[in-house]
């Protein structure tokens, strides 16, 4: 018998030995979660596998820090560990930047600098409020190169479980954007268009400084296409990509038929259009009150080729942003925030890959899309609120309309479209029309495209401070920050991405997160359950054991 069983002891160790060393050879990973969440995307894998060098990432997380920030971080280092699984030269720091009281302040001011803003952080415990501060952030390095990437996401007015949430549904394209941008050898490039009264190159450059991370960023001016179209337009066909930012000139024909012909070859384009002309600083500089009026693009005829008709109009949201009124003179002013509905806040259906999961986007006297039926796919990306109307130009626009409530009654023309993708194998909006001017080659008709039109030319444009641009979304004068670059880095990364790499933005998780008002309710509960009750089970079999044992052998 001994011996028996000394043969099975044996076989099992010799059989569990053999294991080990085919789990050397063959290395798998099981994800037995509902969301699939530690299954890295096709596009994810792809990337990650590009690198033949080591890839050093630092992940800002360790130490003391708040429950919520403890789950991110388990999620963050969850997730670079399948990456890791996927290409060992991945590797993975674990940092606490505020470690040293000592040297903490100089270290949170080196690392603002830098770009990394912390979050301040409220946390009650036991009845006591105190304020932390977390450096949700992740810096990616290879070579000489080093990325930051933000593990926080914000959402207004969300709560912890939905922030956390947000935050670990946006890991994966972090990191992935991260690793992209890291080995992009050849970039794609993007024209932005100007000769037409189009945004100064200040109120770009934000937006603009983005996306040279991942593109390659020209400049084509179209008031040369009076004296030399076809050069003009056989410089545009160099790009991937035009930019159109809040034109105010009208388009003559010629330029129209470039911008066409651009299309129709297959470029991508990006309209942020106002089809009224109207400014808040018109308004104070006017004493209170400015005219809006419709502005003449002389691109009707071009955009219903296309199937949408940007409207001479201007929303009225209750969804709205705010802008700051000052009261009092010289050390007496104040500065207070009001609303200004004709400055709407857009919250995303997160109903497609450039909306999903992106903070609300800031408009400044939105017009009003209408998408017309032909052979085009035109998907909405984002919309005014159900509580919203709109009013037409001319009309005039005062300070006056913050002084009485709203009427809600009439807000009753709601969801109109803001902005607006197409897709579809585009023909020439001058098919079967008199050309401008002739080209050895006109085109008709092309292959599969896209466009995007945003009926706002602010939402791209950033504030300056001191003459240097601030930060795209982010308003200086509320403090606020809104999804506008991230919205418009997704439009452009959409048009351009072959990969498929934002698409890793439908994933869908859900952290299960414990509820803080019933865990302080019950604490003492769930104290004894999980302290006392252990002990009162032992208690009990270090009692019963014995006198059943007694009882047993007595017999």
């Amino acid at each position: 018998m001994k011996q028996n069983a000394l043969l099975k002891a044996l076989v099992a160790l010799a059989i569990c030995i053999v294991l080990n060393v085919l789990a050397g050879f063959a290395y798998a990973r099981f994800d037995l979660t509902e969301d699939q969440r530690y299954t890295l995307s096709k596009p994810a894998l792809e990337i990650s596998q590009t690198f033949e060098g080591p890839v050093i990432i630092d992940i800002l997380l360790d130490g003391n820090i708040p429950a919520e920030f403890q789950k991110l971080k388990t999620e963050t280092i969850q997730l670079l560990q399948s990456f890791q699984a996927v290409n060992p030269q991945i590797q993975y720091n674990l940092v606490d930047p505020l470690e040293g009281a000592e040297t903490a302040q100089q270290t949170i001011m080196d690392l603002q600098n830098i770009g990394l803003t912390p979050a301040n952080v409220t946390v009650e415990e036991d009845g006591k409020v105190s304020q932390e501060l977390v450096f949700p952030w992740a810096m990616v390095n290879y070579g000489e190169r080093t990325v930051r990437v933000p593990l926080l996401k914000n959402k207004l007015g969300s709560d912890t479980e939905t922030r956390i949430n947000n935050s670990v549904q946006q890991l994966e394209y972090a990191f992935a954007d991260a690793f992209t941008k890291l080995a992009l050898q050849q970039k794609k490039r993007i024209a932005v268009l100007r000769g037409n009264g189009q945004l100064e190159d200040s109120y770009l450059a934000d937006y603009l400084t983005t996306l040279k991370e991942y593109y390659n960023i020209g400049v084509i001016t179209l008031d040369s296409v009076s004296a030399t179209p076809k050069k003009v337009l056989d410089q545009l066909k160099q790009f991937d990509l035009a930019i159109m930012a809040k034109p105010t000139e009208a388009f003559t024909e010629k330029e129209k038929f470039v911008l066409d012909q651009f299309i129709v070859g297959g470029g991508k384009s990006i309209w942020l259009m106002d089809q009224v002309a109207i400014e808040i600083d018109s308004i104070f500089k006017g004493g209170g009150r400015a005219l809006a009026l419709p502005r003449e693009l002389n691109l009707k005829d071009f955009f219903f080729r296309y199937g949408v008709r940007i409207n001479p109009d201007i929303v009225n949201d209750l969804y709205f942003t705010q802008i700051v009124l000052a009261s009092g003179e010289g050390n007496d002013a104040q500065y207070n925030p009001v609303p200004w509905y004709y400055h709407p806040m857009v919250f995303s259906q997160n109903d497609h890959p450039i909306n999903t999961n992106i903070e609300a986007v800031r408009y400044q006297f939105a017009n009003t899309l209408d998408t017309l039926p032909n052979a085009y796919q035109k998907t909405v990306l984002l919309q005014s609120s159900p509580l919203s109307k709109t009013e037409g130009a001319p009309k005039q626009v005062g300070l006056d309309i913050i002084q009485k409530a709203p009427d809600k009654d009439t807000y009753i023309d709601g969801n109109k479209p803001l902005a607006v993708l197409i897709e579809g194998e585009f023909n020439s909006a001058y098919k079967n029309r008199v050309k401008p001017f002739k080209l050895n080659e006109t085109l008709d008709s092309g292959n599969a495209n896209k466009m995007i039109v945003i009926s706002d030319g602010d939402v791209i444009k950033n504030q300056l401070r001191n003459g240097r641009p601030l930060e795209l979304g982010y308003d200086k004068w509320t403090n606020s920050s809104y999804g506008n670059k991230e919205f418009l880095v997704n439009c452009a990364n959409y048009l351009l991405d072959d990969t498929g790499l934002i698409n890793i933005r439908n994933k869908r998780v859900s952290i299960p997160l414990l509820d803080v008002e019933k865990t302080t309710a019950k604490k003492s509960f769930w104290q004894f359950i999980n302290v006392g009750l252990p002990l009162v089970i032992t208690l009990i079999l270090a009692i019963l054991v014995p006198y059943f044992r007694k009882r047993i052998y007595a017999k």
